[in-house]
């Protein structure tokens, strides 16, 4: 997933360093259904305002996520304020540092083979078309073509011919064991962003240099 952009990433998952939210973090993951503080601060033996204090970070932080309910089954006036309840979010959140996107990877590669075992037909053309509606999907979330490829991983780097430099890969294990079918990959979902942003698909260009993402983006012709 992107879901949180990269820095929330890495700053939700270096959050789990300390020991007391750890702890409650994984006791809400645990547990059968959501935690009260309360629940939460007896479990551990910890003060109610540090269970609050660290609860309350891993929510900011995108680790967990806040319903509120009445408890023990009693509703209408007089039956209290409901109580704040914790619980773990959906989604799994993950980082790397340089940012890598291997889920999304997974995700093209394994919906074109979805498609292919339903419909047959060539696998490479599959691929493309499957990476090039991703790639579609990702450029209608934004408005600017460099916003896709920043919040993607490529960071790009404004040459001085007016086009950019894709300075990381957000596939490059991948890239280095099947090159050509990653690469390929990349390009179609690469083409797919441009043309959602309104990018001409012949400003993707092949990129060979060491160091860089496989491909680069040319300048207005």
């Amino acid at each position: 997933m992107t879901g949180l952009p990269w820095l929330r990433r890495l700053s939700a998952l270096a959050s789990l360093d300390d020991g007391n939210r750890r702890r409650l973090y994984e006791h809400v993951c645990s547990a059968s259904g959501a935690v009260s503080r309360d629940d939460a601060a007896v479990a551990l033996g910890l003060p109610r305002s540090t269970a609050s204090f660290h609860l309350d970070r891993l929510v900011r932080d995108g680790l967990l996520s806040v319903e509120f309910r009445k408890l023990g089954g009693k509703v209408g006036p007089g039956s209290g304020r409901p109580a704040k309840l914790y619980a773990p979010v959906i989604e799994e959140i993950g980082a790397s540092v340089p940012e890598r996107h291997y889920d999304l990877a997974g995700e093209v590669m394994a919906t074109a083979i979805h498609d292919l075992m339903a419909k047959g037909g060539s696998a490479r053309e599959t691929l493309l078309e499957t990476a090039y509606a991703r790639g579609r999907e990702a450029g209608s979330t934004e408005q600017h073509f460099e916003d896709v490829l920043a919040s993607y991983g490529y960071r790009p780097e404004a040459d001085d011919d007016g086009g950019y430099s894709l300075v990381n890969c957000p596939f490059h294990r991948l890239a280095e064991s099947h090159t050509d079918v990653v690469c390929a990959m990349n390009g179609a979902f690469l083409s797919g962003a441009a043309a959602a942003c309104g990018i001409a698909g012949d400003r993707i260009a092949e990129d060979n240099r060491e160091g860089h993402c496989c491909a680069k983006i040319r300048p207005t012709s």
